[in-house]
């Protein structure tokens, strides 16, 4: 198998504490092995794509036309970025991954899961992450956390939307327990950073800070 280096996926509905989390992680981990990615992101072709999706003006846009670009902004990102960087023994974060497309345009959009899974296992050669933090979060808090910020197209779906996201993640979780690990978000920051970093510690190991 080519990869040499570790995977890690960070998933949540929107406001869950992602990007908060990933920040403090590199102030732990050694920088010279870690890639940051956002998803859809990460290369010039996959940020493109990104304006287009969360573009407030594209309210127009189908589900099918949403999955399919996202689709293609990750597998943009997992060639020229994430293969690289895991055959270079790296630890990649990733601001979300393919559990992003299962919750939102599966659970949340209706699209057939299995057609899903079909496209993007096409998409990234069957690439899955070593391990998924799934940061878990009651869609009314995450909406307090982000008030008086502009929503992008995908948060001004509403909450109705982020309930049947985030009940997809459940899902998805309690079908995988061994790679995808749930995280209640609602807790002190200190110990969500508690939690993710022992986790992490079990999966990466000797790449770690000593500074836990």
């Amino acid at each position: 198998m080519y990869q040499k280096g570790f995977f890690i996926s960070f998933e949540g509905i929107d406001g869950c504490g992602k990007s908060s989390i990933i920040a403090y992680l590199n102030t732990k981990l050694n920088d010279e092995n870690i890639i940051n990615i956002r998803e859809p992101g990460g290369t010039i072709i996959s940020e493109d794509i990104r304006y287009m999706l969360l573009n407030d003006k594209n309210k127009d846009m189908a589900p099918e036309t949403e999955a399919l670009l996202y689709a293609a902004a990750r597998s943009q990102v997992v060639k020229q970025i994430i293969k690289p960087a895991l055959a270079q023994g790296k630890v990649v974060l990733a601001d979300r991954f393919i559990d992003s497309t299962m919750a939102y345009q599966g659970y949340g959009r209706g699209l057939d899961l299995q057609s899903l899974k079909v496209l993007n296992d096409f998409c990234t050669g069957g690439l899955t992450p070593d391990l998924t933090i799934l940061l878990d979060l009651e869609p009314e808090k995450s909406y307090g956390y982000k008030k008086g910020l502009a929503p992008d197209r995908i948060e001004s779906e509403g909450l109705g939307f982020q309930r049947l996201v985030r009940d997809g993640y459940l899902q998805l979780a309690a079908a995988e327990p061994d790679r995808i690990v749930k995280i209640d978000a609602a807790q002190d920051f200190s110990l969500v950073t508690l939690l993710v970093m022992q986790h992490i510690q079990r999966v990466v190991g000797p790449v770690l800070g000593e500074d836990i």
